[in-house]
């Protein structure tokens, strides 16, 4: 099962799970520029039209979002900018019937507006800059905010300089921020821009992984956007996009920070924005149900992952028919949760589906992977030699030093050892080792995870030490990528489990207690991996004869059991049995003997299946209690007097202690 897990998690990682930062905006060059319009104008229009989210596909994801942060603004201001316009006009037209040339106040005024259309016209990112420049030697620094939010939007689009686009990001909050605190009349007006300002330093720190920073100014956003939900100033289709994006970025960042369960929180939400801003079987909330169903795979919870890859299964094949790339998307993933749920004949049929379609489409590289995906589910079937059969005619299509040829002489070795044929899988390795040592600078992640696939192998052939490094080379790879904080847990938790195997329990507790903090922090703190890294834990504090601290951590893991895996779970009676362990160690036999009762109940429920377990629960309890009588006897001895070696001895102790023999 661990084998299984572990290429779950290799297989969701290969299916592209970083998702863009946002998807605000739409439609800007459709938008007539017909007149300037002041940046600067306190009275936005609040009756923007907002024609709903556009999903591109997963590969532009990211650069097409940034670019509709840029479309939304142009949006939000295009409506005044004809308003301002008109005003301006207005007034110039009726000075001119009586003043044939204007004042130096108007040429300013006019000025001014040329050189915000030019800002506004410009295409490129040296445009932009270049008029930007221009603008910045005729107008005042609190003029200029919304001007220095669209060239930090602009260079969030093209990605390549975060630290400018957090400047100019920076510099705009300064100037909003500063009017939305001073200005009562327009402080509801200007929250927007303010909002959107947040997010741009969020994605920007996130960028440059700061990430504590980049938390900080999307909760900030996420607040300002909360209170102006109630605000009749604004429409909702006016917020909704910008929440939107906060709540991904906010996932994003979570998840880069290792709070994985914390971060679907915001996932979630950001599909509840969508459900209520798009049609129901729109394509785009089918791909809003395959991510969320992703994100749940990413942290081995496929009971939750499979309804809503079923959903986004059920629109796509409504919308683009069953044949669509989207759908056999939709199925390899159906595959993976499958697997994960111990269901393989559903999981290959799914896979199966999928590959006809990628075939059709001529999709070579999703092809190979979902074969891959398929030799994996017929070695969890037992069909060694079919798997064997599929990864000879796969391997045949990967480059010599691909990192897709690794995989497969991984997967061949798995399936080799499963039929003892040991030096065969040792071959296998040493190709895949070979070909990943290569790639660990420009791979860290990828080398990673297959080094731990690979441990897992030798682990099953007992060659602990070469598992132990192997992991330990993963655990200095992982550690320096900080959105693999919950790998880095994982392979700690491995380390720890392995070193307790072998004897060294001493080397194992810091391990293991890292891994305990660091899985709480990543999957929540009544995720079932912590009760197992909790119950290993235990087991090495009793071994170094600390029976309080493994009563402690042991009772850790039985809570977190009943919660994740119910009480009657096999793992939920064994970890009651550990905290009975626990207790007679350090001599406490009535708590003992009361979880060890609790032992013999639950393996009563499972019936006749679990009878060897039963009759060994039934004896440990017969003898824990066995113990305790005679512990009980023993501290009676200890209270009565001891008898002496001589009767003189006896008599003087006697005429010592009566106080009425005189002396």
């Amino acid at each position: 099962m661990l084998q299984s897990r572990d290429f779950l998690r290799l297989a969701v990682k290969s299916m592209a799970m970083r998702r863009a930062t946002s998807e605000l905006f739409y439609h800007l060059r459709k938008c007539h520029r017909t007149a300037p319009f002041s940046l600067l104008s306190r009275d936005f229009a609040n009756t923007t039209n907002y024609h709903g989210l556009t999903h591109p596909s997963k590969a532009h994801l990211k650069s097409c979002a940034r670019f509709r942060s840029l479309l939304f603004l142009d949006l939000y201001l295009n409506e005044c900018r004809v308003i301002a316009s008109q005003n301006f006009s207005t007034s110039v037209d009726t000075r001119s019937q009586n003043v044939p040339q204007m004042s130096s106040r108007q040429r300013k005024i006019k000025e001014k507006s040329e050189l915000e259309e030019a800002f506004e016209s410009a295409e490129s990112l040296d445009d932009m800059l270049k008029a930007f420049k221009d603008m910045e030697a005729c107008f005042d620094e609190t003029e200029l905010g919304l001007a220095c939010l669209k060239l930090g939007l602009k260079l969030d689009q093209e990605g390549e300089d975060p630290e400018k686009s957090f400047s100019f990001a920076q510099r705009a909050l300064r100037i909003l921020d500063d009017d939305d605190s001073n200005n009562s009349n327009s402080s509801s007006k200007l929250s927007l821009p303010l909002a959107m300002t947040l997010q741009l330093l969020g994605s920007a720190c996130f960028n440059l992984k700061r990430f504590n920073d980049s938390l900080s100014y999307l909760n900030r956003a996420n607040r300002a956007l909360s209170k102006l939900e109630g605000d009749s100033s604004y429409a909702s289709h006016h917020i909704m996009p910008i929440l939107h994006a906060v709540q991904f970025e906010l996932f994003n960042v979570k998840t880069a920070m290792g709070r994985r369960e914390e971060a679907l929180i915001h996932l979630r939400k950001a599909l509840e924005i969508k459900e209520k801003t798009l049609e129901e079987d729109s394509r785009e909330f089918g791909k809003a149900n395959r991510d969320v169903a992703e994100a749940y795979v990413a942290i081995l919870n496929f009971k939750e992952a499979l309804p809503f890859c079923l959903k986004a299964l059920e629109i796509h094949k409504k919308q683009l028919g069953q044949s669509s790339v989207e759908v056999a998307h939709d199925r390899r993933l159906l595959g993976v949760i499958y697997t994960g749920l111990e269901e393989h004949e559903k999981a290959l049929e799914q896979n199966q589906l999928s590959q006809r379609v990628l075939k059709k489409w001529g999709r070579s590289s999703d092809l190979l992977r979902a074969e891959i995906d398929a030799a994996n589910m017929q070695i969890a079937l037992g069909r060694y030699e079919e798997a064997i059969s599929t990864l000879k005619g796969v391997v045949q299509q990967t480059e010599k030093e691909s990192e897709d040829r690794a995989m497969i002489f991984i997967s061949m070795a798995k399936a080799l050892c499963n039929q003892d044929k040991l030096a065969d899988a040792k071959r296998c390795l040493e190709i895949s080792s070979g070909i990943l040592d290569k790639k660990e600078r420009s791979s860290p992640q990828v080398v990673a995870e297959a080094f731990m696939e690979i441990s897992m192998l030798y682990e099953s052939m007992n060659e602990f030490v070469t598992a132990i490094s192997l992991l330990k080379r993963a655990l200095l790879m992982l550690e320096k990528l900080p959105q693999e904080q919950h790998s880095v847990g994982s392979v700690s938790a491995r380390i720890g489990w392995l070193l307790l195997l072998t004897g060294k329990v001493e080397q194992a507790v810091p391990f293991l207690e890292d891994a305990a903090e660091r899985l709480k922090e990543s999957f929540g703190s009544k995720h079932y991996g912590v009760g197992y890294v909790y119950n290993n834990l235990g087991a090495a504090y009793l071994e170094l004869d600390r029976p309080q601290s493994a009563a402690q951590v042991f009772a850790y893991a039985k809570d977190i059991m009943d919660v994740s895996l119910g009480p009657h779970h096999t793992d939920s009676i064994e970890a009651c049995h550990n905290i009975s362990k626990a207790y007679a160690a350090m001599g406490s036999y009535p708590l003992a003997i009361n979880f060890q009762e609790k032992v013999v109940e639950g393996w009563e429920g499972h019936g006749p299946s679990a009878r060897d377990e039963y009759d060994e629960a039934v004896q440990v309890l017969e003898e824990l209690k066995n113990k305790a009588s005679g512990s009980v006897c023993e501290s009676l001895m200890k209270a009565l007097p001891l008898p002496r070696n001589n009767e003189t001895s006896t008599a003087n102790d006697l005429e010592y202690n009566n106080p009425a023999v005189e002396r």
